[in-house]
């Protein structure tokens, strides 16, 4: 027997541009991921952006995608790449 709410699990990756480190983006996406119940990571990247990696379904990662375009308040996001990604269990959203 299958709940409803039992959707087709998959993971996303963001790769976020612009001025993005420094002003609260990891906590600000690990915040996001909590309320939508993903799972995963973000990490800032030596070359200024951050990567955000989660897993859940595709409903919850597409609202994941449009706070990340925004971002938190003192960022200014110029750019955000997607990508599919392998599935990576984690058992929370946590921030390297």
């Amino acid at each position: 027997m299958s709940k409803a709410s039992d959707k087709s699990t998959e993971a996303r990756r963001w790769y976020v541009r612009g001025r993005v480190q420094g002003v609260g983006f990891r906590n600000f996406a690990q915040s996001a991921a909590a309320e939508l119940g993903l799972t995963g990571y973000a990490r800032n990247l030596d070359d200024g952006r951050v990567e955000v990696y989660a897993v859940g379904t595709a409903d919850k990662l597409s609202e994941m995608a449009g706070l990340l375009y925004r971002g938190p308040r003192w960022s200014d996001v110029r750019g955000v790449d997607e990508q599919e990604a392998a599935i990576t269990k984690y058992d929370s959203f946590r921030i390297g």
